[in-house]
């Protein structure tokens, strides 16, 4: 009997696989190629944010973190390779930072029983828990971002967008392709006229678009663009006489090295964020236990950034999921498995984020089985060229849910008929 049930225990433990002696969480980074510029400072704040966890708390729950970096070049091919060489090492949760790779992933994770976080980025639909159980995209995904921007235009134009022309400039892949189904839903609500250019990567070369867009005369202009598209689109804009404020981008068109080289002329661009980038008590604490101990990821320039934030941001929601896990298990040695139930279980409050120095940096929201893609929030910053630093223009703007949630119900289902995925949550 003793040992049939040795034998089921150790079945048991080789299925949920084996609790690692530090909590083992893999960076898959860019810091080479077209789109290090952004790659860089995210993945300084992910591995900053671990490194102040086991300096000033000990780790999380008296357990040690251990970020596996692995480099790829936001080349999808690289991604999955790095993904392979790191599952087995314990990782609890993958955030590729690529919408390319995450789609690649995510029937590898689904069948590893790894889970993966992809803030405001990768398959917008998986905010349906009830197909997507091993990933999640909380706290807003790009169908989101995309509604936000057409309600920030709507609140600019008296809640009338009818008659007006809307471009999408957006990078062509993945990623870019994301919310032209939101915006294209969108203008049949609003009786805006949309048009959409593409532009190849990595994006240096942009004059036909421009003049395109010179040519048609649009009203707004929105980017979904990444890595150098940016910076050479917001120059392009410049050299046509395209005003600024009426240019917004995605919250991956909206960080410092988009719009410095610029100068004075980006002066009032326009993005989206996820987040809010303030000055806040865990930069302190980072830098007194991070960087003063010879321990930063990087040179320690970026902190405080955009992108360095969301990188920080990103780390701290999969730090407090692994809280979540180890209260729910009642074990600090977490497995993959207990770390997706932390993940699907995890709450975000203001009197949290406040507790964890970083009060306000992104809006409340909760995670359930049926729900994985959070508040659906973002805010509106503008570029203040003279001061070099990025301004709220707006507090956190709710999305159309009537529109996403039935664009997010028709790609999941059709996604699990596909896939032959059997809805949970039941």
């Amino acid at each position: 009997m003793k040992k049939t049930l040795a034998t089921l225990a150790l079945a048991a433990t080789m299925v949920a696989g084996p609790a690692a002696a530090e909590l083992v969480f893999p960076d898959l980074s860019y810091r080479t190629g077209p789109y290090a510029a952004g790659g860089v400072p995210f993945s300084d704040g992910y591995q900053d944010y671990f490194a102040l966890v086991n300096a000033r708390d000990g780790g999380i729950g008296g357990e040690m973190t251990k970020v596996i970096e692995c480099e790829t070049a936001y080349n999808t091919e690289k991604g999955v390779e790095c993904y392979e060489a790191t599952k087995g090492q314990g990782a609890l949760i993958y955030q590729p930072l690529s919408t390319g790779i995450t789609y690649q992933l995510i029937p590898k994770v689904s069948a590893d029983n790894i889970p993966m976080h992809t803030l405001g980025y990768g398959r917008t639909s998986a905010a349906n828990g009830k197909v997507f159980e091993w990933v999640f995209n909380y706290p807003s995904n790009y169908w989101d971002g995309a509604s936000v921007a057409i309600n920030h235009l709507l609140d600019e134009n008296g809640g009338d967008l009818n008659g007006k022309k809307i471009t999408l400039l957006y990078h062509n892949s993945a990623y870019g392709k994301e919310p032209i189904r939101t915006l294209e839903e969108l203008s049949k609500k609003h009786g805006y006229e949309l048009n959409i250019i593409a532009v190849d990567h990595p994006g240096q070369e942009q004059k036909s678009q421009w003049l395109q867009i010179r040519r048609e005369r649009p009203d707004y202009v929105i980017m979904w663009g990444w890595g150098v598209m940016n910076q050479v689109a917001v120059q392009e804009a410049i050299n046509i006489r395209f005003p600024m404020e009426n240019f917004i981008g995605s919250w991956w068109s909206g960080a410092e090295h988009d719009v410095t080289p610029a100068g004075m002329d980006a002066d009032g661009y326009k993005a989206l964020n996820l987040h809010r980038v303030i000055d806040m008590p865990v930069f302190a604490d980072i830098k007194k236990h991070v960087h003063e101990a010879g321990n930063a990821a990087g040179d320690g320039s970026n902190v405080g950034s955009v992108l360095y934030t969301r990188g920080m941001y990103a780390a701290m929601l999969a730090v407090e999921a692994a809280k979540t896990a180890q209260e729910i298990h009642g074990t600090a040695q977490i497995t993959a498995v207990m770390m997706r139930d932390g993940l699907e279980a995890l709450e975000i409050t203001d009197a949290k984020m406040e507790a964890l120095g970083m009060p306000g940096i992104g809006p409340s929201f909760s995670v359930s089985c049926e729900a994985h893609g959070g508040s659906g929030m973002a805010l509106i910053q503008q570029w203040d060229a003279a001061a070099k630093v990025w301004k709220p223009l707006t507090d956190f703007i709710e999305s159309d849910q009537e529109v996403i949630q039935a664009l997010i119900k028709d790609d999941s289902e059709a996604y699990a008929a596909e896939n032959s995925v059997k809805p949970r949550c039941q």
